[in-house]
């Protein structure tokens, strides 16, 4: 039997909630209810847990409900780019496999068909282990995919990053600022936005995942925390990414972005190499530059692009387990 008590989360629970993923060994902006509760209600049936050792929080667990084929999934929170559990720094062995009997457990007494878990890449952790990996191995989870995620860690100064980058990315940020292009912490979301809509529609015929509006919402919830840094060739946005300060380890890229017709003056590279010393100068360990594969299929010029940077892959697991 489980040795861990599991129960849904309300409301009232918000403010413990998220004082544990702030503390804890794996955390990030996406595990919290502030972040989680920005989405409309109505567009997902919250299912997120908590999993406690007496009046004490052991770990939380956002998630949803969903209907697949007429079935009930237990799903990681879709409003969220990472989920599975949050949990302490000191987590062991016994106590992996605890929260995952008690979730089993769980989903089996509420008549669930599946769990899905979306994990966030392992830097995201203080202290690195494999413990909730190769506890749902043993009881059965498989992955369903294993995604490939770019990141680059920041063990160097701000002086010498540029040699981290590849020697084609060093001659473009000279080129850059040659050209007169200069980099800025904007707040013209708008006028970025407009940028990547572009490409995106270009590129993949897709939108982005927020609207404007939603983007402008988070900026107001997590103004510490979400950043556009943009290049600008006099007041005009020519390339800009928006940033996310998941947690005090990672900084991460969620949306990157150039209007290509002024690709000649090389503004992604500069724009990365100030934001990689800015990265440094507070404290981060790593920079996230987000999946370069859908699916599992490659998207290779992403990969290479991402590598003149000096960025290496990382998976970003997602377990299932069909009960």
């Amino acid at each position: 039997m489980a040795s861990l008590q599991v129960v849904r989360f309300s409301e009232e629970d918000s403010e413990a909630w998220d004082k544990f993923v702030e503390s804890a060994n794996n955390g990030t902006l996406f595990h919290t209810r502030k972040f989680l509760n920005y989405h409309p209600k109505g567009r997902f049936q919250d299912h997120s847990l908590i999993f406690r050792k007496g009046e004490k929080i052991a770990a939380v667990f956002p998630a949803v409900e969903r209907i697949e084929n007429g079935e009930r999934i237990l799903h990681s929170h879709p409003g969220a780019s990472y989920g599975g559990w949050v949990v302490p720094r000191d987590i062991r062995l016994k106590r992996s496999f605890d929260l995952v009997h008690s979730l089993i457990d769980h989903t089996r007494r509420e008549n669930f068909r599946k769990i899905d878990i979306t994990f966030a890449p392992i830097f995201y952790s203080y202290e690195i282990n494999n413990y909730l990996d190769f506890s749902l191995f043993m009881n059965g989870f498989t992955y369903r995919k294993r995604e490939v995620s770019s990141f680059v860690t920041l063990n160097t100064t701000e002086e010498t990053v540029l040699q981290k980058l590849k020697p084609e990315s060093r001659t473009a940020v000279r080129r850059a600022i040659k050209l007169g292009v200069t980099i800025r912490d904007s707040e013209d979301f708008a006028q970025f936005f407009e940028i990547l809509k572009k490409n995106l529609k270009l590129r993949h015929n897709v939108r982005p995942t927020h609207t404007l509006d939603e983007l402008l919402r988070l900026k107001r919830i997590f103004p510490e925390k979400i950043h556009l840094y943009a290049a600008y060739l006099n007041d005009r946005i020519i390339a800009g990414a928006v940033m996310f300060r998941c947690n005090p380890l990672v900084n991460l890229a969620f949306y990157i972005s150039h209007d290509e017709a002024y690709q000649k003056y090389r503004p992604v590279n500069l724009l990365f190499y100030d934001v990689f010393r800015k990265s440094i100068r507070q404290g981060f360990r790593y920079f996230d530059f987000g999946i370069f594969t859908v699916n599992m299929e490659p998207n290779w010029g992403l990969a290479r692009f991402k590598e003149n940077f000096g960025s290496k892959g990382i998976f970003r697991d997602t377990f299932v387990k069909v009960l």
